[in-house]
């Protein structure tokens, strides 16, 4: 993601709204989104690296912690861990977690009624209501043409 595309995401993070539904976008990477009163959620996916990720925003900060967890509410309960995350120092408002694989997640965001985030004492909980076909929409990415702009500089310096 550019600097640009990461700036203007993290002022609408960041920025105070009323709850929003969960919202979906497949421009400039695929995106998923929802803003609920005491915290900001966006999921990233991008098919030139393959990386996922999870930027989590509150106005507050996060305080260091080892683990961060994250824990999805209802009939398909799950907790996930990790010790990967990270905070920038110089601004703690925005908590990243990056990995290749993000089954779990999208699985926990799709089929349970709410996320708690777990960083030390600090427990964070997000709506996922109506998250399910915004979801949906995400894991359908359609990133093809992405691919193929890839395979064709591939090409092309061949």
């Amino acid at each position: 993601m550019t600097m640009r595309t990461f700036s203007v995401a993290l002022a609408l993070l960041i920025t105070p709204l009323p709850a929003i539904a969960w919202e979906f976008t497949p421009v400039p990477i695929c995106t998923l989104f929802h803003q609920d009163p005491e915290v900001a959620v966006m999921v990233t996916y991008d098919p030139r690296s393959g990386e996922y990720a999870i930027h989590l925003s509150r106005e507050g900060g996060w305080p260091k912690s080892a683990v961060f967890s994250m824990r999805f509410e209802g009939p398909r309960g799950l907790t996930i861990s990790t010790t990967q995350h990270m905070i920038e120092a110089e601004d703690t408002r925005t908590l990243t977690v990056r990995d290749r694989g993000f089954g779990n997640v999208l699985n926990g965001l799709n089929f349970s009624q709410r996320a708690v985030a777990v960083l030390g004492d600090l427990e964070v909980s997000v709506s996922l209501d109506g998250a399910a076909p915004a979801v949906e929409e995400f894991r359908a990415c359609p990133n093809d043409q992405l691919v193929q702009g890839s395979l064709a500089t591939v090409a092309q310096t061949s």
